[in-house]
């Protein structure tokens, strides 16, 4: 690895060198693991050092060094907390007594102030403000406005226990681009929802662009194995144009996905540890589900002429996100 700098930032922090080496890297078309490789880091490390600084294209070394070195700066003001940002503070507040979500309120700001860019605040700020004594820009009693109603934010439990050991994973951030703007389909996210005591499971796969689901069987059981063969199967059915791409969590179901991509040309991408917002769609869509497969539930109970059924019952369902075309239609008119 590069040596650090005088005056740098610390070992565990890139240094100088080493952004102007990622900046080449980049320049010469490298992948973040090959740049990675170079410099003896963790290919997340790259892949996120370029991306909270500009991306692949705007990535510069200079302007990366400097902004490591403000965000190093302690202690710092929440954003909630500052004087100048009263009316922010004050529409977050308005928002959360309306029971709106921190994630909801975060999108909602850039929408209803696009012009104002002091007008935005994460939804871990949001968070960070509620339940950190220390950044408490917020009234603590907005807690019981979030859906859990906690006082305290509990942590991940087992963390070490879950992780998992997928050889070979692609990351989110070597995903092209055109699966960020939807309009080029084919490309899915996907998951399992699973039944009582982790005993049973469903595989779900939604298409981006058009909300399109389709369910996978899984009566046997839900490991690497039976995964496998249950996407194999159904990603077969579906034409080329719709085998781009598929995003998953780092769940170890997946653990064999080199098959499923040779079996079926379809390149598969893992999201960050604990990202769920990067399968935003999925999410919402396995919501949508459990109206009909409750958590709790045994779901090996379930046919597969029944998935089928459900399936076809949510893809002929109007969509508000589809300007209330049904994701069969919106699959239908981008296929011909």
């Amino acid at each position: 690895m590069i040596g650090n700098a005088p005056g740098s930032l610390g070992e565990r922090y890139l240094s100088v060198a080493e952004r102007e080496e990622i900046s080449r890297g980049l320049s010469g078309g490298l992948s973040y693991r090959e740049i990675a490789r170079q410099l003896g880091r963790a290919p997340s490390t790259i892949s996120r050092e370029v991306t909270n600084n500009g991306g692949r294209g705007g990535y510069r070394a200079h302007r990366a060094e400097s902004a490591a070195r403000d965000r190093a700066r302690r202690p710092k003001t929440a954003k909630l907390a500052e004087a100048g940002n009263r009316e922010l503070r004050d529409h977050v507040q308005a928002r959360l007594l309306q029971e709106w979500s921190p994630g909801q309120i975060t999108a909602r700001l850039a929408m209803e102030f696009p012009d104002r860019p002091e007008m935005r605040v994460s939804h871990e700020t949001i968070y960070q403000s509620l339940y950190v004594q220390s950044r408490g820009a917020l009234r603590r009693e907005l807690t019981a406005c979030l859906r859990t109603g906690r006082a305290l934010r509990r942590p991940r439990k087992q963390a070490q226990a879950r992780r998992s050991r997928i050889p070979d994973l692609v990351e989110i951030s070597e995903r092209p681009a055109e699966a960020e703007d939807r309009a080029v389909p084919g490309h899915w996210e996907g998951d399992l929802i699973t039944g009582a005591g982790n005993k049973s499971a469903i595989g779900t796969l939604v298409e981006r662009s058009t909300r399109f689901v389709i369910l996978l069987h899984l009566p046997h059981g839900h490991d690497a194995i039976q995964v496998r063969d249950a996407m194999i199967d159904a990603i077969q059915t579906l034409p080329h144009q719709l085998r781009r791409s598929l995003t998953w969590d780092r769940g170890n179901e997946m653990a064999r996905h080199a098959d499923i991509t040779l079996a079926t040309d379809l390149a598969i991408y893992f999201c960050d540890p604990h990202s769920p917002w990067q399968r935003g769609t999925n999410e919402n869509t396995n919501g949508l589900l459990r109206q009909y497969f409750p958590k709790g539930t045994n779901l090996h109970q379930h046919t597969a002429e029944h998935l089928t059924a459900v399936a076809a019952r949510l893809n002929s369902r109007p969509r508000k996100t589809l300007d209330w075309h049904t994701p069969l239609e919106k699959l239908t008119t981008l296929l011909s």
